[in-house]
C-alpha cells in the first residue's frame, strides 16, 4: 500500500484513537493483548473462502507512522494530550503478527491472523486490517465461484468502471486473478501486479465510424493479430457477424491472419452465441471465439453453459468487484487475551446470540487431513499443544460435546505462521502467481468436492482439543456466574 507514495496510517476509526489515547493516559499500553481476526459466514452460503490482501496487510503495518500533518489533525480535534501527540510522532507497530498463507482456504470462526502487540499497536490497526482482508477475501471468493461456474473457459475482470472507486478496481483486480480469473481490463493493476491485461473494442467505435463494416475494418487493420469484434451495437444477427465474416475474408486472411473473436455484450447471450456459432462455421471460422459479456456471475454462466452456449470466454464486471450477490464480507476483530505479569488471560465475548460467542485465548489452529489427503476439519488447540498422528486424536464437536470422537490415520497442519515480529517482517511475501497457483492446488487436491458445490455444500467442521474446549466452557461458567 505504500508503493504509490500514499501514508495510509489514518486509515482507522476514531474510537480506536480515543481507545489508544485512553490506554496511554492510564499506563496501560505496557500489557500485551492478542487479537483474532475471524469471519462468521462464507459469502453466497459458499462451502468456503479464500483469504486475500494480506501482502497489503503486512506492508500497512510495518509503514505505520503519523506525519506532522497527521498530528496536526489530531491536535485539532482537541481530543488528545500533548504527551500522547508526541508519543504518536515516534509511534512505530512494535508487536507480532501471525496469520494463515495468502490464497488459503479458510472458513468460519477460525483465527485467520492473531496479532500479539501492546494494547496501542493492537488497538490502532484494526479497521485497516478489516478493509484490507475484507474486501480482496470476498472479491478472491466470488472470483472463485464465478472460475469453477466457467468449467474451464476463460474468465476475464472487466469490473473498474463499476467498481467502488480506484482502490476497488485495482485491488479488486488483484483479489479477482488471486481467485482464478485469467487477465484485467484494469491497465493499472496490470502495471502494478504484473497481471495480463486484455480487451477488445469499444461501442463508440464502431458508432463513430461511417458504417460497421468500416468500424471493423479499421479496427483490423490497426490490430491485424488480435481482431476481436463487438458485433452487438446495431444487430448481432443481420448485421455485427456479417460485418464481422466479411472483413475476416476480405482484410484478414488476405494478409495471412484469423478472426480472433466476437463478443456479445446484450441480448439473449446464448440465443446469439449459437446463431452466431453458425454462421461462423459456415464461413470457416471455426477457430474465432465467441466471448460474452454484461452483468455475468457464476449463476448466469452456470445457466448459459446449462442451455449449451457455445461460449468460450465470459468477462465479467459489476457482479464480480462489488460481489454484488453477498457485498459483505465480515471479518470481525475481537480480542482474545491479555498477559499479565507474563501469564496470558483468555478474554471472551458473550452475545445472545451464540454464534457471535467468541473463541477466547491464545490457540492454536490446525487443518487436519485424511490419510487421503483431504482436508477433513479445523481443530483449535491450546497454544502448547501439538496433536499426536501415533493413535486416534480425541477431539470435541462444540455443537455436539456429548459424543467421543477421535481422529485415526489423519496428519495435522498449523496454519498460523509468524509473519511479523517485533515489527519487522520476516516472511517474504509470494508472488502473485505463487498465491494463485496456491488457491488452485487446495481446490484440485485438498478440499472435497462436496464443498465446492454452490447449492448446499457440505459443512466443514470446525473441532476442538478436549482441553481447549473445557477452557472456554470454565470461563464461559464463570462469567456466567458474575452476572
Amino acid at each position: 500500500m505504500q508503493h504509490d507514495g500514499r501514508n495510509i496510517s489514518m486509515l482507522m476509526d476514531l474510537y480506536e484513537m480515543t481507545m489508544a489515547h485512553g490506554y496511554f493516559t492510564k499506563q496501560e499500553n505496557t500489557d500485551r493483548v492478542a487479537f483474532d481476526v475471524f469471519y462468521r459466514k462464507n459469502p453466497d452460503k459458499g462451502g468456503f473462502a479464500i483469504f486475500g490482501g494480506l501482502e497489503q496487510i503486512l506492508d500497512y503495518i510495518t509503514n505505520l507512522h503519523f506525519d506532522e500533518v497527521d498530528i496536526g489533525y489530531f491536535k485539532s480535534l482537541h481530543l488528545f494530550s500533548d504527551e500522547f501527540l508526541d508519543y504518536l510522532r515516534d509511534f512505530t507497530f512494535t508487536g507480532d503478527v501471525y496469520a494463515f498463507k495468502e490464497g488459503s482456504i479458510i472458513y468460519p470462526n477460525e483465527p485467520i491472523m492473531t496479532i500479539v502487540a501492546p494494547l496501542i499497536d493492537a488497538q490502532i490497526v484494526e479497521t485497516a486490517v478489516l478493509a484490507m482482508m475484507n474486501h480482496q477475501s470476498l472479491i478472491a471468493t466470488k472470483a472463485n465461484r464465478i472460475v469453477r461456474a466457467a468449467e474451464g473457459r476463460v474468465v476475464s475482470d472487466f469490473g473498474a468502471r463499476r467498481a467502488h472507486n480506484v482502490d476497488a478496481a485495482v485491488y479488486g483486480a488483484r483479489a479477482a486473478y488471486i481467485g482464478g480469473v485469467c487477465s484485467t481490463a484494469t491497465v493499472m493493476a496490470g502495471q502494478l501486479f504484473n497481471i495480463p491485461v486484455s480487451g477488445t473494442m469499444a461501442h463508440s467505435w464502431v458508432m463513430y465510424h461511417d458504417s460497421e463494416y468500416e468500424a471493423f475494418k479499421a479496427y483490423a487493420e490497426v490490430y491485424p493479430d488480435n481482431a476481436v469484434f463487438l458485433v452487438d451495437t446495431y444487430d448481432v444477427i443481420n448485421s455485427g457477424v456479417p460485418n464481422a465474416i466479411k472483413v475476416a475474408k476480405e482484410v484478414l486472411e488476405p494478409k495471412g491472419y484469423r478472426l480472433q473473436g466476437i463478443r456479445l455484450d446484450s441480448g439473449d447471450l446464448a440465443y446469439l452465441a449459437k446463431h452466431a456459432r453458425r454462421m461462423l462455421d459456415e464461413a470457416g471460422l471455426g477457430d474465432c471465439k465467441i466471448i460474452a459479456s454484461n452483468s455475468l456471475d457464476e449463476y448466469t454462466i452456470t445457466s448459459l453453459i446449462s442451455q449449451e452456449g457455445p461460449i468460450d470466454g465470459f468477462g465479467v464486471g459489476e457482479r464480480l468487484i462489488t460481489s454484488k450477490s453477498d457485498p459483505v464480507f465480515g471479518a470481525v476483530y475481537k480480542i482474545a487475551g491479555i498477559e499479565k505479569n507474563g501469564i496470558w488471560e483468555p478474554r471472551i465475548k458473550i452475545s445472545e446470540s451464540a454464534v457471535k460467542i467468541t473463541n477466547p485465548g491464545l490457540k492454536k489452529v490446525y487443518r487436519v487431513y485424511s490419510k487421503e489427503g483431504k482436508a477433513i476439519a479445523e481443530l483449535i488447540t491450546l497454544p502448547h499443544e501439538t496433536p499426536f498422528t501415533t493413535e486416534p486424536y480425541r477431539y470435541i464437536d462444540p455443537e455436539k460435546p456429548w459424543r467421543e470422537l477421535y481422529f485415526e490415520d489423519c496428519t495435522f497442519k498449523n496454519m498460523q505462521e509468524l509473519v511479523i515480529s517485533r515489527g519487522t517482517q520476516i516472511v517474504e511475501s509470494p508472488s502473485l502467481e505463487d498465491i494463485r497457483k496456491y488457491v488452485s492446488y487446495q481446490l484440485d487436491n485438498e478440499i472435497w468436492e462436496e464443498e465446492q458445490r454452490f447449492e448446499n455444500p457440505h459443512g466443514h467442521y470446525l473441532d476442538m482439543s478436549p482441553d481447549y474446549y473445557r477452557m472456554k466452557m470454565d470461563l464461559l461458567n464463570k462469567l456466567g456466574r458474575k452476572k
